[in-house]
Parts: structure tokens; C-alpha cells; sequence
């Protein structure tokens, strides 16, 4: 939770900002395994598959943030950006700070680097060959599944709230 105190003087918490992206390459997604932060501690859920993104910073629009984040942490450009989902569930698994996640749905464009720290290992998956759920950090496992089910049933997009099926 974020401290802050407004101009009358009156403080509140607030939730943090997080863009991920459900990144595909000729049918596959891209997932990062979890490693540690640029201080060497181990980051949440480390040693989990996860989806590439991270903290939407300010004075960022949620392009630039997301772009931003997929290219630290695996070195891809990517385009074709869709807001598929709005993660607002204050109850979300492992999380510590009550994070808002904005999920897109992205295209790999092109690599150009390394990744940083925060991912140790880079894989495609065919979506139909996921790593099991308890592998999977977060809550990232259920935005693949109804990521799955979009591509079946081409329902409307973006997608609000606690979804879980």
C-alpha cells in the first residue's frame, strides 16, 4: 500500500498500479521465471513462472510502463497492445501490497536484449502446455486460463473485476 497525504491534510492508503502482459509468438506465450530484485533479494513468488511486466511508474502512460517492463525483464519489443483485463480483486494470492493489474495482450515484435535480474529463465509455452498452476506466481495462471477461453469464445474485451473462470 502507498501512504499519502492529500492537501487538507487528510492520509489514506492506496493501491499500486501494475501492467503485465500475456505476451504470444506464433502461438506460444512467453512466461519469466522470478528471481531477485536489483539488490539481490529474492522478489515475490521467486522461482514461479509469471507473466512479464511490473510497477507502472509515474509520469508513465500504461504503454510506455508495460513496453517498458517487457523490455527490462526479457528484451522484447513489443506491439499490438489490447486491454484485455482489469485486475482489481484486493484479496489477490501472495500479493503484499494490494497491486491493480492492468493485463494486456501483446505481440513479440522483436529481441533485443538481455533480461534483468527479476527474471532468471525466459520460456515460450504453448498454451496448451502451461506450467501446473502452483508453478505459476500470483494469479497469472488464472488470466492464462480465461485468456484461453477468450480465444474459444471471442467474448468482449477488456474484462473487469474478480474473475476467476
Amino acid at each position: 500500500m502507498i501512504t499519502c497525504q492529500f492537501e487538507d491534510g487528510g492520509k489514506t492508503s492506496l493501491r499500486h498500479i501494475c501492467v503485465n502482459a500475456i505476451i504470444i509468438n506464433k502461438g506460444k506465450v512467453l512466461l519469466g521465471k522470478r528471481g531477485t530484485q536489483n539488490n539481490g533479494k529474492s522478489i515475490l513468488e521467486a522461482g514461479k513462472w509469471a507473466l512479464i511486466g511490473g510497477f507502472f511508474s509515474r509520469d508513465e502512460t500504461l504503454e510506455e510502463g508495460l513496453k517498458r517492463e517487457v523490455m527490462e525483464e526479457s528484451g522484447w519489443r513489443i506491439d499490438n497492445l489490447l486491454l484485455f483485463r482489469i485486475n482489481d480483486n484486493p484479496n489477490r494470492p501472495a500479493e503484499d501490497r494490494q497491486n491493480v493489474d492492468m493485463i494486456f495482450v501483446a505481440q513479440a515484435k522483436e529481441k533485443v536484449a538481455g533480461s534483468d535480474e527479476e527474471v532468471t529463465n525466459l520460456e515460450w509455452f504453448d498454451l496448451n502446455t502451461l506450467p501446473p498452476k502452483d508453478q505459476i506466481a500470483f494469479d497469472h495462471g488464472n488470466h492464462l486460463e480465461i485468456y484461453k477461453r477468450y480465444l474459444k469464445e471471442n467474448f468482449p474485451l477488456p474484462l473487469f473485476g474478480n474473475i476467476t473462470k
